[in-house]
């Protein structure tokens, strides 16, 4: 029988190495090496009733138009935000790993959805934290009804596994995936080593008896999943649990999804009853104001296949430093910096000796260049002093030359907006439709920044 070695692995980006060094030669990162002991392969896996073989058993070769009928076969959760993020519900065989920060609601989400499943799947939720007691506690105090769920305190993959086997459920939940050890490693729970082995062996029990599989992560002070960077690449789908500290609202963001839309965003309200969906997430990213505010602007973005009203703030100060500061929560910084030099060389606007700081509401992110336009009018209402008109929206992407282009499904966020009871949009000329109302809502269609500014004070 062959002797166990040592190797050191990447804990960014999983590659291999003989020996320690300082820097990791495939990805270049520092001081990302740590020491695994790799054991020698053990027998095979026999082929399941999937038809998923495993590493060790037999392939065959199919036609895809045969297996095409069978893929992405979907169950409701139940949770219709969750079912969102997961591109439409669960699939079978599929393994989603959540992160978030301590006291998000992970582990009380995916027990509520074990609880609105347990009458219809057969579930198991795995703790490695916890006791049994306080997770039934948990459960008493969001009224879920235990009859039908399972629950299991483990923390070695080996005996995991086995009562898995032996239960069949359709459903795994593991808390988390850092506890997880197996016996075949030296290495300490939390590891490099024993955290991608530990999930190697769930994603192969996951496509092997087609057990849909959800790994709790911890996350480390930068906001990643704590672990080897390879586990978010053996897995179908990495989510991300957010919130402000204070606030009682949790988005569920989709970062990758073998079988739905990336940043897919579901959106919670935590209560004393657990986490709830909120049916109409463009309220709670809208300040509530008495009557129109200077520096205010709003814009409809979209997070993965749903549109939503987002408002955008800025504030412009006389700066009392040689580099004026330029400050952008939920932008990118640099973006905003590009946009105030157009907007001192196409809009008339010099800011060059101004404190700029710009904050997205709600502390969601915004990625996409339809903000380039609202960005500039809120900042401008705020150097003027010169609030915006009340229920005005605005979205476009404002190009170096002044030009306002156009942004993907410029039609429905257009509606999105009208049903919300805005009377006015300021967009690109080419997301115009043809008609210059939308119900009660007047198009307003610019192709030059210049119009775009005329047109937002021209009452």
């Amino acid at each position: 029988m062959a002797k166990a070695r040592t190797a050191y692995v990447c804990s960014e980006c999983g590659a291999e190495h003989s020996k320690w060094q300082g820097q990791c030669i495939e990805c270049g990162a520092w001081n990302t090496l740590a020491e695994i002991v790799v054991q020698p392969a053990g027998k095979p896996v026999a082929a399941s009733r999937t038809g998923y073989a495993g590493a060790g058993g037999p392939a065959k070769i199919r036609r895809l138009a045969s297996v095409a009928a069978e893929a992405e076969r979907r169950s409701d959760t139940g949770i219709g935000e969750l079912d969102r993020v997961l591109g439409g519900g669960l699939v079978a065989g599929s393994v989603v790993l959540i992160g978030g920060d301590p006291g998000i609601g992970k582990s009380t989400l995916l027990l509520q959805m074990l609880g609105t499943l347990g009458q219809r799947v057969r579930g198991l939720y795995v703790t490695g934290e916890e006791s049994l007691a306080q997770v039934a506690g948990r459960g008493q105090r969001l009224g879920i009804a235990l009859d039908g769920l399972d629950a299991l305190a483990e923390t070695s993959i080996e005996r995991i596994l086995g009562e898995a086997a032996t239960a069949k459920p359709d459903v795994l939940i593991v808390d988390s995936i850092q506890t997880i050890w197996t016996e075949q490693l030296t290495a300490a729970p939390g590891s490099v080593s024993q955290v991608r082995e530990s999930a190697a062996r769930l994603v192969r029990f996951a496509k092997e008896t087609g057990t849909s599989v959800f790994l709790v992560g911890h996350v480390t002070k930068e906001g990643g999943i704590a672990g080897p960077r390879v586990l978010e690449h053996m897995v179908d789908a990495v989510l991300y649990f957010e919130g402000e500290s204070g606030s009682r609202f949790r988005v569920l963001r989709a970062f990758k999804n073998r079988f739905g839309a990336v940043n897919e965003l579901g959106v919670f309200a935590m209560g004393d009853r657990g986490l709830r969906e909120v049916p109409n997430p463009s309220a709670i990213f809208l300040s509530a104001h008495a009557q129109p505010t200077a520096g205010s602007a709003v814009m409809v973005t979209r997070e993965g296949t749903r549109p939503l009203l987002v408002e955008v703030q800025a504030l412009v100060d006389q700066s009392s430093l040689g580099n004026p500061r330029r400050v952008a929560l939920g932008l990118e910084q640099n973006r905003l910096a590009m946009l105030l030099a157009v907007l001192h060389r196409h809009g008339g606007a010099a800011v060059y000796d101004q404190d700029v700081f710009v904050n997205v509401v709600g502390g969601i992110r915004v990625q996409e260049t339809a903000a380039d336009l609202p960005v500039l009018l809120a900042v401008l209402s705020s150097f003027r002093d010169r609030p915006l008109p009340d229920k005005t929206v605005a979205f476009g992407e404002v190009g170096l030359s002044g030009e306002i282009r156009p942004v993907p499904n410029g039609e429905e966020r257009l509606k999105e907006a009208a049903t919300h009871g805005f009377r006015r949009a300021i967009v690109p000329k080419a997301n115009a439709p043809k008609k210059t109302r939308i119900g009660e809502m007047e198009i307003l269609a610019v192709d030059r920044l210049g119009e775009a500014l005329s047109a937002a004070w021209d009452v």
